[in-house]
């Protein structure tokens, strides 16, 4: 939604226990009251110490927040007379409107409907109800924040019909690790809103939501311009170099040198000045810190000037959305002109499937490529040499440049190499060039000429045909 909640109207909000509802429904009303609002909140099911311990938790203080107890509302002798229906109902909507009425609240928050709806008995009597509080509340203008917690799989359709806005919160249980929140705006009458799910976490000091990332909002005209990587066999290979706002795929099998490659031109970029973030899915900081000191590339002088930060991520626990915040907080808070992801492996196990990370991450470069970031995202291939090697997902098509890596057998030796078979901003060597990893960094040899087969990891040795007469 652009700027908040339509305010004078009646906004549901809906959700699982556990969802958050109570904890935004607090954020909103501290939101008010720092903006100097009146502010009520009514409590149909938890106590009032209930209340002030969840906002305890989060740091919050309450003192000025009105609270009305609104479960106390009916005399402790139960009715055994009427029905519920014809007496609880009627003194706690009563409760309810008399506080109203004495604080003139600019935001309430009834939680929850569902009280009402179980002292209706029927559905007719509780639509009238809850037809007669929106009235009623709306005539005193204020914003309400009606809760709701529905049956699983069944919403209330008639909360949703009266509401204004509709928000709905999911609680996703995953098999292992964290637990995933999504928010989903399924209504917004006037109110151009931003459909789909979008993911959030309860921290300590609240909610905090990660929009759906649409990249077509970030269109802008970019000039070309060529990343160098320093290496000069290995730019003669690229054609020149890598070019700024395009997504490099490095894929290989393990141990191939993709991570050290990234690592070039993650330190090239800094070497020059920029600012270069790297997001590490399988490897911890400090193994990545020592991994570029044996290569000698050492990221430590540069992630302790700040030119690189290296994030490491741990795919169990964190939603896809919040890694795309992170990621956009690197290019538009820090203006890291150099992303990596180390690697798109990790990637994959932080989303629920295939499909969903295909759309993640065709969104995320779209996004990077229109803010001019050179993007190199690494893919670990399953096996070690021949032809069985591949990957656990294709996202070659994605990117805009490949780079694989190989193992090959030669001499008794396991040895590397290295090619690029695409790049979509021009042109790139053909060739097949020898691959080294030593102290000194990384070394791109001459094209593999005397070789057939190198890619199948068992080469044949050519001999050079005979010298014309």
């Amino acid at each position: 939604m652009a700027g908040g909640l339509p305010g004078g109207r009646v906004h549901l909000l809906q959700g699982s226990p556990g969802s958050g509802k109570t904890t935004i429904a607090l954020q909103f009303l501290l939101e008010g009251l720092r903006q100097g609002e009146r502010c009520l909140y009514v409590s149909m099911s938890e106590s009032r110490d209930e209340v002030l311990s969840v906002a305890e938790s989060h740091g919050w203080s309450l003192a000025d927040l009105t609270i009305l107890d609104a479960s106390q509302a009916v005399p402790e002798d139960e009715n055994t007379l009427f029905q519920p229906s014809e007496v609880e109902l009627g003194e706690r909507m009563d409760a309810i409107l008399g506080e109203v009425d004495r604080v003139r609240p600019t935001r309430l928050v009834v939680d929850s409907c569902t009280e009402l709806r179980l002292l209706a008995h029927t559905q007719a009597r509780y639509r009238r109800q809850i037809m007669s509080l929106k009235r009623q509340l709306a005539d005193r203008d204020g914003t309400v924040l009606l809760i709701d917690n529905p049956a699983p799989d069944v919403p209330d359709v008639l909360l949703q019909s009266l509401a204004h806005g509709v928000i709905v919160l999911e609680h996703v249980q995953a098999d292992l690790g964290g637990d995933r929140r999504r928010l989903r705006v399924m209504k917004m009458r006037g109110v151009a809103y931003r459909g789909g799910p979008h993911d959030f976490v309860i921290r300590t000091g609240g909610v905090v939501v990660f929009p759906r990332l649409v990249a077509a909002e970030f269109r802008a005209p970019m000039a070309s311009e060529t990343f160098a990587t320093g290496l000069a066999p290995l730019d003669a290979l690229l054609g020149g170099g890598l070019a700024r706002g395009t997504s490099t795929l490095v894929m290989g099998p393990a141990g191939s040198g993709k991570s050290a490659l990234s690592t070039l031109c993650a330190v090239r970029a800094a070497s020059t000045g920029e600012h270069a973030a790297i997001f590490s899915f399988d490897e911890s900081t400090q193994v990545a810190l020592a991994r570029s000191r044996s290569l000698g590339m050492d990221l430590g002088p540069h992630v302790s000037s700040g030119r690189i930060s290296l994030d490491q991520i741990d795919p169990a626990e964190l939603s896809p959305g919040e890694l795309v915040h992170r990621i956009r907080a690197a290019v538009e808070e820090r203006g890291a002109r150099v992303v990596v992801l180390d690697s798109v492996n990790g990637l994959i196990q932080a989303m629920p499937n295939e499909n969903f990370m295909m759309l993640q991450l065709h969104e995320l470069l779209m996004y990077l490529s229109q803010r001019g970031v050179l993007t190199v995202i690494v893919l670990a291939q399953h096996g070690i040499v021949g032809e069985d090697v591949a990957g656990p997902a294709d996202v070659s098509y994605l990117a805009d440049t490949v780079v694989l890596l190989r193992y090959y057998e030669a001499q008794g030796a396991v040895r590397k190499a290295i090619s690029v078979v695409k790049k979509r901003t021009g042109a790139h060597e053909t060739t097949i060039r020898e691959y080294v990893l030593d102290g000194n960094g990384l070394h791109v040899g001459e094209p593999l000429t005397a070789f057939r087969g190198v890619l199948s990891g068992v080469p044949v040795y050519d001999s050079p045909p005979p010298a014309a007469p």
